[in-house]
């Protein structure tokens, strides 16, 4: 077989995993295609086969006790940052509100972390979080900015996540949180004029961005802020998405809906309005588990949006304040046991689904034929295992492009 490095192989396994093309909406999110036993093959970084055994061409290598499955994506990270907070979450352990640390804490505080850095330690830092995460079977990741605080620490945070994608293993966007907190000695809506006059053009015109996000939140930005993104963002051709609902009712998301955002996330105070807006549109619904955990924070309720039709999407938020996880697994176990979504919706949330929200469907996200071999075998023959044992490593190998990069040795 050829060596961990190569772009080229053939995997068979007792079970082969993988959702339909996306977006997946309702009981499709749950019906996976699965083949007991089956296989891929691919070959110069792309899949070549995925079916049954008994069509490969030529020899194969033969697992045991395994499930072979796409690669995770994660469609909602803030990297790049550098440090941790963890003192803030032993606050919040002992009563303070996450609006109490919104000031010398939460996001400012990692803009000044982030400013005080060399642009070496930044890249450190966040390469080996991004280490963690192929360990953990993540194939594809978003990385945000939203710590710069200024026009220029924007963009420097974007060239940064640039230099980053150029040098992880999974491919990687970038989107431009334009709007993520008021940058001290301003008032926001000169920032939201800053953001759309200066910071907004100078990322498209550099080629620096992918998309354009805005957290809408009473400690942050307004509907009508996002609106005024959204228009900046639409003139320079760059998809919008939106933190919506997080820390209280806001109707941002069906505001993102009625823009056409690509996306809405958290959604913790999401009502009923909100839950038809995303069902009858085209605005996924990205569930984040792990900071609803940690901030002990309403459930969004994924049931109700599951039945109404909307594009679920599950991705860590790996962030310093409120989801320092890395882990795809390990979400998705959280959000099984939060939300109650069964395995095989999980699954189709946190490939298909977020490869979808990230623009990155047609590459990756599911295993077809033509599209990168980006994969995972995981222990265990069925997806189930994965929700079942939270807090472990189930991935026995991870391949993005063909190659190895979960650094665990054959």
């Amino acid at each position: 077989m050829p060596a961990p490095g190569a772009d080229r192989g053939t995997l068979v396994a007792p079970v082969l995993v993988t959702p339909v093309a996306p977006p997946v909406r309702g009981g499709r999110l749950g019906e996976p295609l699965e083949l007991r036993p089956g296989a891929v093959a691919w070959e110069d970084g792309l899949l070549t086969y995925v079916g049954p055994p008994e069509g490969l061409p030529g020899e194969a290598e033969r697992l045991e006790g395994v499930t072979i499955a796409p690669g995770f994506v994660d469609c909602h990270t803030h990297l790049p940052f550098v440090g941790w907070r963890d003192d803030e979450y032993e606050a919040r352990l002992a009563g303070r509100d996450y609006r109490d640390l919104h000031g010398d804490g939460g996001i400012p505080r990692s803009a000044r972390m982030l400013a005080e850095a060399s642009d070496e330690e930044v890249l450190a830092f966040s390469l080996g979080l991004l280490r963690e995460m192929a360990a953990a079977g993540t194939t594809a990741v978003e990385l945000k900015t939203g710590y710069g605080l200024s026009v220029e620490g924007e963009l420097r945070q974007a060239r940064l996540a640039r230099r980053i994608a150029a040098l992880a293993p999974q491919t990687c966007t970038v989107t431009l949180l334009a709007c993520h907190a008021v940058p001290p000695g301003m008032r926001r809506g000169a920032w939201v004029r800053a953001a759309c006059e200066e910071l907004i053009p100078a990322a498209a015109a550099d080629g620096l961005v992918d998309a354009v996000d805005v957290w809408v939140e009473d400690v942050a930005f307004t509907v009508d802020d996002l609106r005024s993104v959204a228009e900046a963002a639409r003139a320079h051709g760059l998809p919008l998405r939106c933190h919506a609902e997080q820390l209280g009712p806001s109707g941002a998301a069906r505001v993102a809906a009625e823009l056409g955002a690509r996306s809405a996330d958290h959604l913790n105070h999401l009502d009923s309005d909100g839950v038809r807006a995303l069902g009858a549109g085209g605005t996924a619904a990205v569930l984040l588990p792990v900071s609803t955990f940690l901030l002990r924070a309403p459930v969004p309720p994924a049931r109700e949006l599951v039945a109404a039709g909307a594009v679920v999407a599950l991705a860590t938020d790996c962030n310093p304040g409120t989801s320092p996880v890395a882990s795809m697994p390990e979400t998705i176990a959280i959000g099984c046991a939060l939300y109650g979504l069964s395995p095989h919706q999980a699954l189709s949330a946190a490939t298909a689904n977020a490869a979808w929200v990230l623009g990155l469907d047609a590459r990756t996200g599911t295993l077809e034929v033509g599209k990168r071999a980006d994969l995972v075998v995981l222990e265990g023959e069925g997806f189930r295992r994965v929700p079942y044992r939270p807090g472990h490593d189930p991935v026995v190998r991870a391949y993005a492009g063909g190659r190895r990069i979960d650094g665990k040795g054959t």
